[in-house]
């Protein structure tokens, strides 16, 4: 059982809670939110509270009634509503309901604790608001995409449900599960944020990681399999550039070869006896594909880990507007909502997943050119050449 309190959520335990590891949420973050709700209901009376009593964005300027205040919360989400394309799959979708209820109990939103409860019935019961994938724009945080997920929250749109698209109506009144009714400020307060951004953001992180395991291991494999000088993993050439991700890279690349038992020894086979032959059958440096891992994998390395801290922190923070704060008895107003900090995190994965896809073009390139490897059939073909093709049309 994992307990979430809004502050403390890493990476590791988001993804053991996607993989339905259970958690509660503490009491003291459940205090938080009631204390919330409480403070805003007395102190939004009689002053002028964006989305509470003006309208939204460019007509923010228009002062709204109090007996309109509510419509105003169901407006907003209605409008919004307005997402094109593909459904995010319901493991996204998923992830970004769990985002949004973590967001939501650190007691910033002003939001009432009926809403936490509802958000925790429908993660726990796999029922998932469908997100269509376009329309949100991250400048002002998500409101395309969580307005769906408000929508789902008032009873309205689709869902996902026992592996199938239904209406959300339909799946409350079987479950036994009642929409949220909108208080004070529960419409923007959803939508306002990065949560749905985060979330994807968090999942593809998780799934970078995994690929640079999976990168670094079948290159060190590699390696082996074509018997290449280890020093190129060794601590002594790999120490002497001071990049953190190249030595952990190397590290990591010599603990997984048993200090490269299956690689060759330069020591034994080029320094510890005479070479007299013009020619030398083994190449004395390998391709680079082969050579230079840890200086490859090293910057990516390196790269995952701010970009995976970035997102831990936007995980663990309020990035709704306005901002309710009880201890200083005020709201404040600004832009926590922007999703810069996310997009350009997500810029560099961009183009670090892409470094991981090259190397593995060209180590593909490697094994299927019989003139480069040189130990190896044209493509690894085992059959007869011209008749049989091996991994040529693969390539």
């Amino acid at each position: 059982m994992i307990v979430v309190d809004g502050y403390s959520l890493t990476l590791g335990k988001f993804k053991d809670i996607l993989e339905t590891v259970p958690f509660t949420i503490a009491d003291q973050s459940l205090e938080k939110v009631q204390k919330s709700f409480d403070f805003l209901d007395d102190f939004s009376k009689k002053k002028v509270i964006y989305g509470i009593n003006t309208g939204f964005g460019p007509m923010a300027q228009y002062k709204i009634d109090a007996e309109d205040q509510i419509s105003l919360q169901y407006n907003i989400i209605r409008s919004h509503s307005s997402g094109l394309g593909n459904y995010l799959e319901e493991p996204y979708a998923r992830a970004v309901l769990f985002n949004l209820l973590h967001t939501m109990i650190r007691g910033f939103s002003g939001v009432h604790p009926e809403l936490i409860d509802l958000l925790q019935e429908m993660y726990q019961r796999h029922i998932t608001p469908c997100i269509p994938m376009h329309g949100g724009v991250g400048a002002s945080g998500d409101l395309v995409q969580l307005a769906h997920v408000a929508l789902g929250l008032i009873g309205e749109g689709e869902v996902f449900y026992k592996n199938e698209v239904q209406s959300t109506e339909k799946v409350f009144k079987a479950v036994g599960l009642n929409p949220f009714q909108l208080k004070i400020r529960e419409g923007i307060a959803v939508m306002n944020g990065t949560t749905a951004m985060t979330a994807v953001a968090a999942l593809n992180i998780l799934k970078a990681q995994a690929a640079l395991e999976w990168s670094l291991a079948l290159s060190v494999m590699l390696n082996e399999m074509m018997e290449a000088y280890g020093d190129h993993f060794s601590e002594g050439l790999n120490r002497v550039k001071r990049q953190n991700g190249q030595q952990i890279i190397a590290q990591a690349a010599r603990r997984f070869s048993g200090d490269g038992t299956l690689m060759q020894s330069r020591e034994q086979a080029l320094y510890q006896r005479n070479v007299e032959s013009e020619y030398i059958e083994h190449k004395v440096q390998e391709y680079y594909s082969l050579r230079c891992i840890p200086q490859i994998l090293g910057p990516i390395y390196d790269t995952l880990l701010n970009v995976a801290q970035i997102i831990e922190n936007e995980l663990n923070s309020t990035t709704d507007n306005p901002i309710v704060d009880v201890e200083a008895e005020t709201v404040f107003h600004g832009g926590n909502f922007h999703g810069d900090y996310i997009s350009l995190e997500m810029d560099k994965l961009k183009l670090v997943m892409t470094r991981v896809c090259m190397l593995a073009e060209r180590q593909i390139n490697y094994l299927m050119n019989s003139n480069i490897n040189q130990r190896l059939q044209p493509f690894i073909n085992r059959g007869k050449l011209g008749l049989n093709f091996g991994f040529q049309g693969i390539q």
